[in-house]
């Protein structure tokens, strides 16, 4: 372009040009407007930080029993809840459980993706024998009844939070395998793969560093559901006197010894039972919220005052 006179150039017009939003900020506006999931995020951030804080929200020990105080009413001697069949306190019980409850839910998501995305990724990447020997061994274990699998290693081996953990993880890896097997599938033929094929990209790194960040948000949404799953199953091993043993406490064991109170005091098995519901219906909440902000077909929900500012624009523009 020709300079002006007096040697000044011309304005150039900036554009005012904004990046895109990227991926995972598109999926939190989706989540954030998802009133159900927001609502789960909320009570199971609540249920976490209960149990982190638990030594500082209450007095009492959750192991410590005074026979003196045994069955006490809500709000009786102080104890905001009452008190079990020991004289333990119950709010007390309740919150040291949320922390094993919880622990072992998160853990065995955990380490179920990542056994489950390690097995799936190799077996949809490289396929051929790799996939026949991996899917056959993910059938072999989807044939064995987990409950049955699951109080046998706990009769053999113990009670502890360590062995629940690999042994619910152990019987729950299969599905995210299989998905991200199918994932892979589909991704693998891609130009971008062939693209990193032809620079010189290892096996290893394209599956490591490309595809299974694509297959990520399957992935999310798998394991958020399988919070939930997890913490029923130990919740059920513990009703059935397998799981957690005193004097640890999880809200399973707690269902478990208050079913023999049941016309004494039934409230001692509505409290925990309700703590399940509620950080269970939490899980399946985000996970569906999870789901639904990455359907393309789901579109950002609208609130009613762009609502009502769209239809008065579009009223002018249509007199």
């Amino acid at each position: 372009m020709n300079p002006m006179p007096g040697g000044t150039d011309p304005e150039i017009p900036v554009v005012d040009s904004k990046r895109p939003p990227g991926p995972w900020r598109v999926l939190w506006k989706k989540f954030s407007r998802n009133p159900f999931a927001m609502g789960g995020l909320i009570v199971l951030l609540i249920f976490v930080i209960i149990a982190l804080l638990a030594p500082r929200l209450t007095p009492y020990s959750p192991e410590a029993i005074d026979l003196m105080f045994a069955n006490l009413k809500p709000g009786a001697e102080g104890h905001v809840l009452g008190t079990d069949e020991l004289g333990r306190d119950i709010l007390t019980r309740l919150l040291y459980s949320a922390r094993v409850s919880l622990l072992i839910g998160f853990s065995v998501a955990f380490v179920s993706v990542a056994v489950g995305s390690v097995i799936g990724a190799i077996s949809g990447y490289f396929g051929g024998f790799v996939d026949t020997v991996f899917m056959r061994i993910v059938d072999v274990m989807n044939s064995v009844p987990s409950l049955f699998l699951n109080i046998l290693v706990m009769a053999l081996f113990g009670t502890q939070i360590k062995f629940m953990i690999l042994i619910l993880a152990f019987t729950s890896w299969m599905s995210i395998a299989r998905l991200v097997r199918g994932t892979f599938l589909q991704l693998r033929e891609m130009q971008y793969v062939e693209a990193a094929r032809a620079i010189g990209v290892s096996s290893w790194g394209i599956i490591f560093r490309h595809l299974l960040r694509n297959a990520s948000f399957p992935i999310i949404v798998n394991a958020t559901l399988m919070v939930g799953g997890a913490i029923l199953s130990e919740s059920a091993l513990s009703y059935l006197g397998l799981g957690i043993q005193a004097p640890a406490t999880s809200w399973g064991l707690m269902l478990s010894n208050a079913q023999e109170f049941m016309l004494v005091d039934p409230m001692q098995a509505v409290y925990p039972g309700v703590c399940i519901l509620l950080v269970v219906l939490a899980v399946n909440f985000i996970g569906d919220g999870i789901r639904d902000a990455l359907d393309p077909r789901q579109q950002v929900t609208k609130s009613w005052r762009r609502l009502a500012q769209w239809r008065k624009n579009y009223s002018k523009s249509r007199s």
